[in-house]
């Protein structure tokens, strides 16, 4: 009896089933019996629990046994068992192979169904280790996956993954090589209809496993991660292009995949590809299957699938991996890593890993001063490859973060300790990798500022410029300055080496070299431009004159970059004198009108920096050069006709004080000697750019009477021989051939149409506070006007004294005195009060006639006063004498009644 179940089809699907019965009497069996077989009796008479459903020539068929007859097996199975041979070695059957595949296609419901057998033959061949057949299974798999593209391969998938987890599973290093590469192969298919409730939790976590494979024998090793790594890449690249698939971009997959990413490309039990041209062809080969090449491909694959919202969940593994296993010192990995990332990802994504790697630092506030080092190096590399402008929305963020961090290393290397202010366990640091640590974040801010555009460099300026600790002008330790910047800092628990002043020099160095870092990174335009507030020139003026030589030579040195415009700065940055001007190799150009209203109004701030800078007794060498370069790069760079006679008056006033007698100057004989250098070398750039005979042979003159005379005068000699100036005698007074006359400059800049006024006057600095002084400052106490106020005939006005300002001894005007005086009540306030009711009752009371004869003869009085005033202003002035004196010079004009001048048409009214 032979039998065929149709438990799967059901009774109504039975005659479908029968449609793949190969035999004579299939077609003929039409009913079903009532215990869900159909059969054939093969006998004369009918079984007995059957009743009998055909009869051919006496014969009855039963089909209840049809395991034993190939002939009833369905079709699908006889075709998939076609393809495999008797012999595992042979191969697939392609001829059968093509009969199958024709039959899926012909018949695509029954794809199903051959996915279930082959899943079953698989499963068995697998349990007995036939791994021949395995692979012709596998094989089978693949050619049917890439051939039917019908809507019911969901249904054939499901039986595939289900095979390929079957080879996961096994322990057999071939048997997951092989399962890997199928689903590789069905990674890159592009399903029609993708099926949504599909999961690939299994695949991550098998494939991770795999990439983490530690068998001894390295080839099988190697071969096994290589798989891994190609099985994730396909699980990122099948569920990251839909959105309605598994998220693979979840923490609990992240976790797995990048590290083993990383984990491969750090290993360095790989092996090396040879070097030798000979072998260039198999290296490359040998390239591709290197875990560590295909670790790189497959991170770079995964950050560029990843979208804005994505992007962190790569970054945050990446960060834990690099802490779990310590590849931050050293950080050659780590910037592998994140170069790797920041080329892979969007650009408009790249604030994304900016902003990461700032917060990881500040998660690693109390490690060790080297692994910071490390990942602010790491930061500057990353910043160096990320597109103009994607620091992000928050840049002023990005720099406080980095000068949070600045300050409190600072903070450490003062205490000796690391920790919060109240912790009691704090850890020693070690300050040689504090002072590292600082010197990466300041190199790591100017890579910042290389990104940016230029005005938001100034604003980054002024706000390095704003955490600057500056002494206020009292010379106390208050927390803001008068100019509201930040004042003196109060450190506390400072070891016994350190005092506060030291703190605060320490703090002041550190910034100015991350502000000349920015300084750097900016291109100057214009000094309007650049010192567009004075929040930022006047601390950084006054910041020059602070007592520390590095923090007054840093200052010179930001001064340098942000006045050249023109690259001459490495040209004036040495003392010397040059025989000719067109040695030094000078770009000059016109000054504009916007720089020269600058000067105009910032210049006298300039000019008592630099004269009370080159008074500094503890002025090193540096720092002569460096002062030097900036008073020469005004010169070139902003010497127009005002500027050019401001810095002759500097000059000149600067070797007055260099030749008062030794019992009255403060000043060393090397400091004198120096200054004379720098003068001598000054008025020598001075005089050949502006090419003016007279002056050029007045400086040649005592340049070369200084050479046979006084050549420690000249820098080539002072700035050679150092200590040997201690022993150098200097002229008391000094002989006037080796000193520049003012009244030389003064006829040699006449003769060519200088305005010379203001050189016969003596050059006079602002105070120390002169950031905060007005270019026209002003003595409160000089204050005396005295006003005569007319008022109806017969009252008597007493002399008014503006604002009431009798200064009483040892009395101080200040704003509450101003305050004061102006809310005060005068004792007469009662009778301004009556003479006002007086006056309104008047006006509302008074006849019309009496009102107008008041305002004429008030008229007529005030007009007879401002004839008298013209009268005194056409009058030419008269000495004690009695004689006439008359104006000369420019000056000089025709005095003329004011009421007798002829305006212009235009001008009247």
């Amino acid at each position: 009896m032979f039998t065929f179940d149709l438990a799967e089809s059901g009774r109504d699907g039975g005659k479908d089933r029968l449609q793949d019965l190969e035999c004579v009497d299939a077609e003929k069996i039409v009913k079903m019996s009532e215990t869900g077989k159909i059969c054939t009796p093969e006998d004369d008479t009918p079984p007995l629990d059957m009743s009998p459903v055909m009869s051919d020539g006496g014969r009855w068929i039963d089909i209840r046994m049809c395991g034993c007859c190939g002939a009833l097996r369905p079709r699908y199975k006889k075709l998939v068992d076609a393809i495999f041979p008797e012999d595992p070695q042979d191969g697939l059957v392609k001829t059968n192979m093509d009969k199958l595949t024709f039959y899926t296609i012909r018949a695509p419901e029954k794809l199903d169904r051959v996915g279930e057998y082959l899943a079953q033959r698989l499963s068995r061949d697998v349990s007995r280790n036939r791994k021949g057949y395995v692979v012709i299974a596998m094989e089978a798999l693949d050619q049917l996956l890439l051939a039917c593209h019908a809507q019911s391969i969901n249904l054939f998938v499901e039986s595939f993954l289900k095979m390929v987890s079957k080879l996961l599973e096994s322990r057999d290093p071939d048997l997951q090589i092989l399962g890997s590469t199928s689903f590789v192969k069905f990674t890159n298919i592009e399903e029609d209809t993708p099926s949504y409730h599909r999961r690939y939790d299994f695949f991550v976590s098998k494939f991770s496993a795999m990439a983490h494979n530690n068998n001894q024998a390295p080839d099988v090793r190697i071969k096994v991660r290589v798989a891994g790594l190609r099985g994730l890449q396909g699980v990122v690249k099948k569920t990251s292009s839909d959105e309605l698939q598994v998220n693979i971009w979840d923490k609990v997959h992240m976790d797995k995949i990048v590290p083993s990413l990383l984990y491969n490309m750090h290993d360095e039990d790989s092996p090396s590809p040879s070097p030798s041209d000979d072998t260039q062809h198999a290296s490359q080969h040998q390239d591709t299957t290197r875990p560590t090449t295909v670790a790189e491909t497959c991170l770079r694959d995964l950050v560029c699938r990843a979208a804005f919202g994505s992007i962190k969940s790569v970054l945050k593994p990446a960060l834990c991996h690099l802490d779990n296993h310590q590849l931050w010192v050293p950080n050659r990995f780590a910037v592998k890593c994140f170069k790797i990332i920041m080329y892979s990802m969007q650009s408009q994504y790249s604030h994304v890993a900016i902003q990461s790697l700032l917060s990881h630092l500040d998660d690693h506030t109390r490690d060790s001063a080297r692994i910071k080092a490390s990942i602010v190096g790491v930061l500057r590399e990353t910043v160096s490859i990320a597109a103009a402008g994607s620091i992000g929305p928050s840049v002023l963020e990005v720099f406080n973060t980095l000068l949070r961090h600045l300050r409190l290393s600072i903070d450490y290397q003062l205490t000796g300790r690391r920790g919060s202010q109240g912790s009691v366990h704090k850890q020693p640091i070690n300050e040689e990798e504090e002072k590292l640590f600082q010197e990466a974040i300041i190199t790591t801010v100017g890579a910042f500022a290389t990104i940016l555009p230029d005005y938001q460099k100034i604003e980054i300026m002024m706000f390095i410029m704003g955490k600057v600790p500056i002494p206020p002008q009292d010379g106390g330790h208050n927390m803001l300055s008068a100019t509201g910047v930040q004042g003196l800092i109060y450190f506390q628990n400072l070891r016994p080496n350190f005092s506060q002043e030291e703190g605060n020099l320490l703090l002041q160095n550190m910034l100015l070299k991350s502000l000349h870092q920015v300084a750097l990174a900016y291109t100057s335009v214009s000094m309007t431009t650049t010192f567009t507030s004075t929040a930022f020139l006047d601390p950084l003026l006054r910041v020059s004159l602070v007592a520390d030589v590095r923090v007054r030579l840093i200052v010179q040195q930001i001064l340098h970059t942000l006045i050249d415009r023109h690259g001459n700065c490495e040209k004036l940055e040495k003392i010397r004198i040059p025989k000719y001007i067109n040695d030094l190799d000078l770009k000059v150009e016109k000054c504009s009108r916007q720089d020269l209203a600058f000067m105009r109004k910032h210049g006298p701030q300039f000019y008592s920096m630099l004269y009370e800078n080159l008074l500094q007794h503890d002025n090193s060498d540096e720092n002569f050069h460096a002062i030097y370069c900036t008073m020469a790069l005004l010169c070139v760079e902003l010497g127009g006709e005002d500027v050019l006679v401001e810095l002759l008056r500097l000059t000149l006033g600067l070797q007055e004080i260099a030749c008062k007698p030794q019992e009255e100057n403060d000043l060393s004989t090397p400091h004198i000697c120096k200054l004379h250098a720098v003068l001598a070398a000054y008025l020598n750039l001075i005089s050949q750019l502006t090419a003016i005979p007279a002056l050029c042979q007045h400086v040649t003159q005592v340049l070369e009477t200084r050479k046979q005379e006084a050549p420690y005068f000249l820098p080539e000699t002072t700035f050679l021989e150092g200590d040997s100036l201690e022993q150098v005698t200097l002229p008391d007074p000094v002989n006037t051939n080796l000193l520049f006359h003012q009244n030389a400059i003064n006829e040699a800049m006449a003769s060519s149409g200088h305005e010379v006024s203001r050189l016969s006057q003596p050059f006079v600095p602002l105070r120390s506070d002169f950031p905060s002084q007005s270019r026209y400052s002003m003595d409160v106490q000089s204050i005396n006007i005295e006003m005569d106020q007319v008022d109806t005939p017969g009252r008597e006005r007493p002399s008014f004294r503006a604002c009431s300002l009798v200064k009483h001894p040892g009395e101080e005007i200040t704003f509450e005195t101003l305050k004061k005086t102006l809310t005060e009540k005068t004792p007469d306030a009662e009778d301004d009060e009556a003479r006002r009711r007086e006056v309104v009752e008047k006006f509302q009371n008074a006849p019309f006639e009496e009102i107008a004869a008041h305002s004429e003869a008030r008229s007529q009085q005030l007009n007879n006063k401002l004839n008298e005033i013209m009268d005194m202003v056409s009058k030419p002035s008269v000495d004690a004498s009695g004689r006439v004196v008359s104006l000369s010079g420019p000056f000089q004009v025709k005095s003329v009644p004011v009421y007798e001048m002829q305006f212009p048409d235009l001008c009247v009214y």
